[in-house]
């Protein structure tokens, strides 16, 4: 069984389903499609134009939080877990996005394989920011002085900017031993929209390991 299989079963008729940003969300959405046109009655919030597109190509049909005042399910990707299912996300350049859906959702699941598992975050060493255009110099050099390494995340073309009009700019980290107080130093800078920090968010995580998927659940941990 795949993550994207096993994800779909966390999908009831009559859903509303936030639809994240990245490989294994992209997986989901496909399945979901194929769903929807069997029969599934539901109605889905992307959280990126990217993801937004490819669920208009699947027929997915979609709405927004002006006519929706919460999600049944989200279903997203994470680029590092911990063991207590505290995420950080944003490679993708979605992370503001894929945070109001998550806070959002009733219920927020991940999809990840073992490769994404860390026993502190911080292991695979960047931490994504998004900041307003204005304040990237300013909150560069604020973010130096929370020992992080921090660089404006660039494209072939120039500064990268998020769906939102944003810069992202991408902290060098090592282990963070409180991520909830990290993210708040960060969010105390002037010009920072967001973090990549999802602390105490997810309530199921899936876990791709060869043809078995694990299941870990938030209201389980010890």
């Amino acid at each position: 069984m795949t993550l994207a299989e096993r994800a779909l079963e966390f999908v009831k008729d009559g859903d509303v389903v936030g639809l994240g940003t990245g490989r294994a969300a992209t997986a989901f959405v496909r399945a979901l499609g194929i769903q929807v046109q069997a029969g599934l009655q539901i109605r889905a919030i992307p959280t990126s134009q990217v993801t937004t597109d490819l669920a208009r190509e699947l027929c997915i049909p979609l709405t927004t939080f002006e006519f929706v005042d919460t999600i049944d399910v989200a279903v997203d990707g994470a680029d590092e877990v911990d063991p207590q299912l505290n995420l950080i996300k944003g490679y993708g350049g979605a992370l503001v996005r894929e945070k109001i859906v998550a806070v959002a959702a009733k219920q927020f699941v991940v999809l990840v394989g073992t490769e994404k598992l860390v026993s502190v975050l911080g292991g695979r060493g960047r931490l994504p920011v998004e900041v307003v255009p204005f304040g990237v110099a300013t909150c560069l050099r604020r973010l130096r002085t929370l020992s992080c390494a921090p660089t404006a995340r660039q494209t072939e073309t120039g500064l990268f900017v998020s769906d939102n009009g944003n810069a992202i700019i991408d902290c060098g980290i090592s282990s963070i031993a409180r991520p909830a107080e990290f993210e708040q130093k960060i969010l105390s800078i002037p010009g920072v929209v967001g973090t990549g920090l999802f602390v105490g968010m997810a309530h199921t995580v899936l876990v791709q390991d060869g043809e078995t998927v694990q299941v870990r659940e938030r209201n389980q941990l010890g």
